[in-house]
């Protein structure tokens, strides 16, 4: 959001009062670099060279005309949000910074970050969804996302209709027209990869479907991004509307803080800021300022997670207690290989894994690990492994759970960014133990 000149004083802890460099020569700078300082101006805050914590719950405002007019943005009577600092549930500095840096990774328009990944789909689905709607979706989903649109919004009579991840655009347009067939749709809601089966989803295909089916009332398509995302995969360029982000995974990368995010159009995204200020979902200052640090290292720490993933299931496929490697990086001559051709810049590092046998073997392989930790969550420094039908996805029914493929002997893993072949010996012992 930019500043008016009149609306800073050096006494305000307000950001940026001038445009950020973002082109030298005509070269648009790389988001890589952008993260070094984009939306923050050092002469605001004392010459730090990092932004402070703004440890605040209020702002005082330059006047009592300031303090009106910031309050018609952030309640909505003027259009644009707030021109300026007025509560901590609202706004403030170090939320606004991460924010501009969050857009910048998928090139969007906008960005707003949450206290988690599950506070930003919760706002997110309050704000489009009425009772009696119906949302589509991609399965699986995140146990939590399944449980909020189908136990939690299903008592406001909202009802859902989904399709496998991997659907054609024909079988993805019949589940569409049936909804629609059902009452209004207000979101067609995507994960991809699929949580925990890493499935892919065409995100095309569905624009597609969506658009001959919806004409001009087209409800928006979004898409849990955070498995690939924003390195390997940018769903606002194959028609998506909105990312969603769990930032405590990739973007943190540090399992230290739990927060979420949305990208994308300000059309979309003004009218969920407006449900967050009223349900109070921001990120915290704290939590905002490690984001800051975390995302300066986002690259380097995917790309080098990318490769270790790379080697580890090179080996795993190979070992004969393993089935099948659920890895982006074997796919090949397949309806997913070409989602992936399409979609997808790299494999990523986190990855399905199916044993010979059933809990038995997957506890055994888990209890025997001893760098990898047996822990919930992804996309962090270190390697986990979690049995997701026991764990993350315990709550759902086991007849959907056997036709989404979440089986007993499937085993989540994400690569870490230690030695990849300290990480092979120690699957390799953990294997021996089944």
């Amino acid at each position: 959001m930019q500043e008016d000149e009149s609306d800073i004083t050096g006494a305000t802890p307000r950001r940026r009062p001038k445009p950020d460099v973002l082109e030298i020569g005509g070269r648009k700078l790389k988001p890589a670099t952008l993260m070094m300082g984009h939306g923050y101006d050092a002469a605001l805050s004392e010459g730090a060279l990092k932004p402070p914590i703004f440890l605040t719950s209020t702002f005082v405002f330059e006047n009592a005309a300031a303090g009106k007019r910031h309050f018609e943005g952030v309640t909505g009577k003027r259009p644009g949000g707030s021109e300026g600092l007025v509560y901590s549930r609202f706004n403030g500095p170090n939320q606004e910074i991460l924010e501009d840096r969050l857009s910048v990774w998928e090139d969007a328009e906008e960005a707003l970050t949450f206290s988690s990944g599950m506070s930003a789909i919760a706002t997110l689905l309050l704000t489009f969804v009425q009772p009696g709607d119906v949302i589509v979706h991609s399965g699986p989903l995140y146990a939590a996302t399944e449980t909020l649109i189908g136990r939690i919004l299903g008592k406001f009579g909202v009802r859902w209709l989904d399709f496998p991840a991997g659907a054609t655009r024909e079988e993805i347009e019949s589940v569409l027209a049936e909804a629609k067939g059902m009452g209004r749709v207000p979101l067609i809601y995507l994960e991809s990869p699929a949580n925990p089966t890493n499935v892919l989803v065409d995100v095309e295909a569905v624009a597609a479907a969506r658009d001959s089916l919806f004409g001009d009332e087209r409800p928006p398509i979004a898409i849990d991004n955070t498995f690939l995302g924003p390195l390997w995969s940018k769903p606002l360029e194959h028609g998506a509307d909105l990312s969603i982000y769990s930032l405590t995974k990739y973007a943190g990368g540090h399992s230290d803080l739990v927060a979420g995010g949305v990208v994308g159009a300000k059309a979309l995204i003004t009218p969920i800021r407006m449900m967050r200020n009223t349900i109070g979902t921001i990120t915290d200052p704290n939590t905002a300022w490690m984001l800051l640090r975390s995302l300066e290292t986002l690259e380097l720490r995917m790309t080098r997670a990318g490769e270790n993933a790379a080697k580890v299931c090179e080996f795993l496929r190979q070992h004969p207690k393993v089935e099948s490697v659920g890895y982006l990086g074997f796919l090949k001559d397949s309806r997913q290989a070409d989602i992936y051709r399409r979609h997808c810049t790299g494999a990523g590092s986190t990855f399905s894994l199916y044993l010979t046998g059933g809990e038995t073997e997957a506890f055994a392989f888990l209890d025997a690990l001893k760098i990898a930790k047996l822990a919930v969550s992804l996309g962090g420094t270190e390697t986990l492994a979690s049995a997701p039908a026991a764990m993350t996805h315990l709550s759902v029914p086991d007849a959907r759970k056997q036709a989404l493929g979440i089986t007993d002997n499937l085993v989540r893993i994400s690569i870490g960014v230690e030695d990849p072949d300290d990480l092979i010996a120690d699957f390799d012992q953990a294997l021996g133990a089944v």
